[in-house]
């Protein structure tokens, strides 16, 4: 007997639904099942389409180049154009290093967003994509503050643990949370809210753009990357943040002497990471030459072989960073020490 199934019949609110996007106000937030969203003018989805189509390795990188809208090489929001709000196809020259499973809120998070978003979340104006700043928006943060003090700036603070302890310690500097999942900006409004900081502002947000354009030149004290997502599968590799042309955004907002710091459990990343901030002449590795051989936690790795192959091979560059005291211990560094992973900082200076 043959067999046929009709999603239509089955389910047809869930087959003719667009899964729009988020609105511009705040409250509350819809669900958001694809990645890098159009803000306007979402195409529908197709029923016949599988469910995961738009998580498939391989996709954003399978559009035919002729079909894309126009791009910059360095992930930065580019020029209002005429085509700048087609609904199709993706506006980046480089694939982003996120990907967006969902943004729905529940309970308390939904209620401290409802609550003080509009206080807490920079309202940026977006450009294209739902986490995508308009070019010609500038953030200026002794308006947002109150006061003129050092800013650091936090890319991927997740749930917010370490950009509130230090926010905690150091009330003498303000604190910006960059991160692009709904969840976790909640979350962090929450323990704002507990903790009664006044010095602390989450946005929502792809960072480069961050880092091109929203943030005023040479604004920003320290910028602080810790634990990205590694992309640790070789197809992959080409979403992870930290590469060559993340550096001069990094740059870009540091003063000079600011301090880039970064943090990550993955051993290949942490290489590449080290040899992004050398190759760059913009900073100065502050740890140049340090904990090499036995006392090098890339030597560590390869005796374990835990995330990489096992080897007996030392390291003789060095250039590592000791723990950042001022980086908390989070559930999720523990997980990775619990795995038995090496934990890997670095830290440069802005020339």
């Amino acid at each position: 007997m043959a067999f046929s199934l009709n999603l239509e019949e089955r389910f047809p609110a869930r087959v003719s639904q667009n899964f729009p996007t988020r609105p511009a106000s705040k409250s509350p937030v819809p669900l958001t099942v694809m990645s890098e969203t159009p803000a306007t003018d979402a195409p529908a989805t197709d029923p016949a389409a599988p469910a995961h189509a738009s998580l498939q390795d391989g996709l954003q990188d399978a559009e035919p180049a002729q079909e894309r809208a126009p791009r910059t090489e360095d992930g930065s929001a580019r020029p209002i154009t005429p085509g700048s709000q087609a609904a199709e196809g993706t506006y980046r020259m480089q694939p982003v290093s996120f990907v967006r499973r969902g943004t729905r809120l529940q309970g308390r998070r939904q209620q401290a967003w409802d609550d003080h978003s509009d206080t807490l979340a920079v309202d940026v104006p977006r450009h294209i994509a739902d986490t995508s700043v308009h070019p010609d928006y500038v953030f200026d943060a002794a308006a947002e503050f109150g006061r003129t003090a050092p800013l650091v700036v936090e890319i991927g603070s997740g749930l917010g643990d370490a950009v509130i302890h230090a926010a905690k310690e150091n009330p003498d500097k303000d604190f910006l949370a960059v991160e692009v999942y709904t969840p976790g900006l909640a979350q962090t409004i929450q323990k704002i809210v507990a903790n009664e900081l006044e010095n602390v502002r989450v946005v929502q947000a792809n960072a480069p753009e961050v880092l091109s354009t929203m943030l005023p030149a040479g604004s920003v004290s320290e910028v602080w990357v810790f634990f990205p997502d590694p992309w640790h599968k070789s197809k992959h590799n080409k979403r992870r943040m930290v590469k060559d042309t993340f550096a001069p955004l990094v740059s870009r907002v540091l003063s000079p002497g600011g301090i880039w710091r970064l943090a990550t459990d993955w051993s290949t990343y942490a290489e590449q990471m080290l040899h992004v901030g050398i190759a760059s002449e913009d900073f100065t590795n502050l740890h140049d030459g340090e904990r090499t051989g036995s006392e090098s936690p890339l030597t560590a790795a390869r005796l374990s072989g835990v995330d990489c192959e096992q080897s007996d091979e030392q390291d003789e560059l060095g250039g590592w960073a000791p723990r950042f005291d001022g980086r908390i211990l989070t559930s999720f560094e523990n997980k990775a020490h619990k795995a038995g992973r090496v934990i890997f900082d670095l830290a440069f200076r802005k020339n």
